[in-house]
């Protein structure tokens, strides 16, 4: 069965992103950009594969979900399709048409939509972001994949943003890089 994977940066007070959407401030470093290339390249967005000319095969993921902050990331830059190398999924109840036919728009029951992209054959699915849709979808997530930043932001959009309940997951691997960020993968505790 598929699975679904939260995959995201986030600074040490656990945002994912400044007050406007800002990410800028997270650190880059080689050894971690080419961890991601190698691990992970589907997350690497098409149009910026093109310019560093990645062409590599998914690796993780055929299908990609966002929350509609995080799709607007990409269209305030002319991206409409953002990874037009997977399944595309914005959930949304505001956006009222997504003008890409690579993107289909949900505009509810985030979890229905997991459950069933689970039943069905390929690889995991990725949970990009945003904090609303995360803390929807916790449920349902079945490891968590941290890329944690040595950067305090002090405010922003939260990881999970969403009602209070605890959900265990246990530690399962740890990555240090050289621009002091450790990705740290949990998998959902039995």
């Amino acid at each position: 069965m598929r699975k679904l994977v939260y995959y995201v940066g986030t600074s040490i007070d656990g945002y994912i992103a400044g007050p406007n959407g800002e990410v800028d401030f997270y650190p880059l470093a080689d050894d971690m950009a080419a961890d991601i290339t190698s691990q992970v390249p589907e997350t690497v967005p098409t149009h910026i594969r093109a310019q560093i000319g990645l062409d590599t095969p998914n690796q993780r993921f055929d299908t990609v979900i966002m929350g509609r902050g995080t799709y607007e990331l990409g269209l305030a830059v002319g991206v409409t399709s953002p990874y037009a190398h997977m399944r595309q999924y914005v959930v949304s109840s505001t956006i009222k048409s997504v003008d890409d036919p690579a993107v289909e728009l949900i505009p509810g029951d985030p979890a229905g939509l997991v459950r069933r992209l689970k039943q069905e054959p390929g690889m995991d699915v990725w949970l990009c972001g945003g904090g609303n849709l995360a803390a929807q979808l916790l449920p349902e997530i079945d490891e968590l994949i941290i890329k944690c930043y040595p950067v305090v932001a002090g405010a922003g959009i939260p990881a999970f943003h969403g009602a209070f309940g605890p959900q265990v997951f246990t530690l399962t691997g740890t990555r240090t890089f050289s621009n002091g960020a450790v990705v740290m993968t949990y998998t959902r505790a039995s």
